[in-house]
């Protein structure tokens, strides 16, 4: 039996080969890049539109290890935002009136310990807030019992990871408990008005697949989500929002050791839509890492795969460079652009 740090090095030279190929339906391993894919529909190179968006990754500390985590987070991972680059980030957003909604983004955003000033300084900047939040965060230690009380306060938008509307589908993704916790934590945001209608408080939902399958169309999957929740457990929402897992990360892990990532990546690569690439979310959304760098989309900031042009930390932000970069892609992009497309925001196509 391999030892644990072989079976890491297995991993590392697997990840770094499949990075370069992809396989053909017929069992061959071919050649197949997403660039080719993209000039094929005459989308490439892959350039920017208006960026609005600054979606910023705070940390990846978390209080959950999440099979399916792109960004490897939970609670031993150290890497956090400083005030002195979040300040950086305020400064930018300052002085750019077109970046209009700022999208908070972990681990758990929230065990920052600068992330309610942070919020704070950005609601007086008048920007769109929408926080990433797990949701067991609401309810797993008292100092975090407050949020939902926060969120109302400063109007933030609140999307939250609910993999199923079932408990085994959660808690095998997610961990034990975690749907039970979850489903207090969207009690706790009803009862102050979240999700309901007329209330100007948004609760949008995530839906990730559970396995190595493309997900089911999000307006039939959200009604479903909805019927289910509300007979359940009385609980409101306004949006599903339903993303592609990407093979990257702790998702890829899971494909190789399983034996999956061929199907997989077949699957993504046959289903790929023009349509979609055409939307993809880094084509108006930056990325910014805890430590400031830029990259094209969260994906690209867990691959390390920085933006192309010289601009490439919020320091030195420089706004005519980023809009005439090309947008860095790979294999992976696969995820953004297979069937309905995926984003951040769910379905795109």
């Amino acid at each position: 039996m391999k030892s644990l740090k072989a079976q890491h090095h297995s991993l590392a030279d697997a990840r770094a080969q499949l990075a370069i190929l992809v396989y053909g339906q017929d069992g061959s391993t071919i050649p197949i890049s997403f660039r080719d894919k993209l000039a094929q529909s005459q989308s490439y190179p892959l350039k920017p539109g208006q960026i609005d968006t600054l979606q910023i990754n705070i940390g990846k500390m978390c209080n959950q290890t999440c099979k399916h985590c792109h960004v490897d987070a939970g609670p031993d991972r150290k890497e956090i935002m400083t005030a002195e680059t979040m300040q950086q980030c305020l400064d930018v957003l300052r002085q750019h009136e077109q970046l209009t909604v700022v999208d908070i983004t972990g681990g758990a955003p929230e065990m920052n310990p600068n992330f309610r000033w942070f919020v704070e300084q950005l609601t007086r900047l008048d920007k769109q807030v929408i926080v990433r939040c797990n949701l067991t965060i609401i309810v797993a230690n008292k100092k975090y019992a407050d949020l939902p009380d926060f969120y109302r306060k400063h109007r933030v938008e609140v999307v939250s990871s609910l993999p199923f509307y079932a408990q085994d589908r959660t808690d095998r993704q997610r961990g034990d408990g975690v749907f039970d916790a979850s489903i207090r934590a969207l009690q706790l945001l009803n009862r102050i008005g979240y999700g309901k209608e007329g209330s100007g408080l948004k609760l949008n939902l995530v839906y990730n697949p559970s396995g190595a399958f493309l997900p089911s169309g999000q307006t039939a999957l959200e009604k479903t989500f909805r019927e289910v929740l509300r007979q359940r457990f009385s609980i409101e929402f306004n949006e599903l929002f339903v993303i592609t897992n990407m093979p990257i990360s702790r998702f890829l892990d899971y494909l190789l050791m399983s034996g999956n990532y061929e199907n997989y990546m077949e699957k993504l690569i046959h289903a790929y839509n023009p349509a979609a690439a055409a939307n993809v979310m880094c084509r108006n959304t930056l990325s910014v890492g805890w430590d400031g760098y830029l990259y094209d989309c969260d994906f690209n900031q867990m691959l390390e795969l920085k933006v192309n042009c010289l601009s490439q930390h919020i320091r030195e932000f420089n706004d005519q460079m980023l809009k005439e970069r090309e947008i860095v892609v790979d294999n992976h992009c696969y995820g953004c652009t297979a069937g309905s497309g995926s984003s951040c925001g769910g379905t795109i196509a």
